[in-house]
């Protein structure tokens, strides 16, 4: 079981308990101000969490797989949905529209022959739409399976075998739905 921290994000207008062996990207490069981003001191795997304009784009479930199209870009045709459902964050008011998903990318074969791209990337979705702030918030969690750091013999999702890596990011995940807590909306705008 991962050790956690209790982090402020967005200036402590957010909390949520994060692995305890992730560092805050902002303290070596710039992010965005609608960003946080966490990534792993002992490996590749990445949180980041986004406020976002809503999309107004049919149903909530369009507007969760128009946002996990946003981030794989133009590899879209490379990703596979395995899972996508409904998701309750403990710490949000109970009729928070809130989803998860979750994919995988594959990476192109030119990518990978030329030492680019790492095998595939498992990517674990969060989507929690806040309609009266006209606003979605996205939490990603990234986990890239490059050469050396896994096992492949660990890994088969058809038969429902995650690995070491996706199994610590579904833990991360569960984490967030149990303590991912706003304490100031007007970070959103006022109403």
């Amino acid at each position: 079981m991962a050790a956690f921290k209790r982090v402020q994000l967005f200036g402590g207008a957010i909390v949520a308990d994060l692995p305890a062996n992730f560092a805050d990207v902002s303290d070596i490069r710039q992010v965005p101000d609608h960003q946080e981003v966490y990534l792993d001191r002992d490996g590749l795997t990445s949180i980041i969490f986004d406020i976002l304009e809503r999309v107004d784009v049919g149903t909530d479930t369009d507007a969760l797989q128009y946002h996990l199209k946003d981030i794989v870009g133009e590899d879209a045709e490379q990703t596979k949905i395995w899972t996508s459902n409904t998701a309750v964050f403990s710490e949000l008011p109970p009729q928070t529209p809130a989803y998860t998903l979750f994919a995988t990318q594959q990476a192109s074969a030119e990518r990978i022959t030329r030492g680019k791209a790492p095998d595939f990337t498992g990517i674990l979705l969060l989507l929690i739409r806040l309609n009266e702030k006209k606003t979605d918030l996205v939490i990603t969690i990234n986990v890239p399976h490059a050469p050396g750091e896994y096992a492949p013999e660990d890994v088969d999702l058809a038969t429902g075998k995650l690995g070491r890596l996706l199994e610590a990011a579904v833990q991360y995940r569960d984490r967030l739905l149990q303590t991912f807590e706003v304490k100031d909306w007007s970070l959103f705008g006022q109403e």
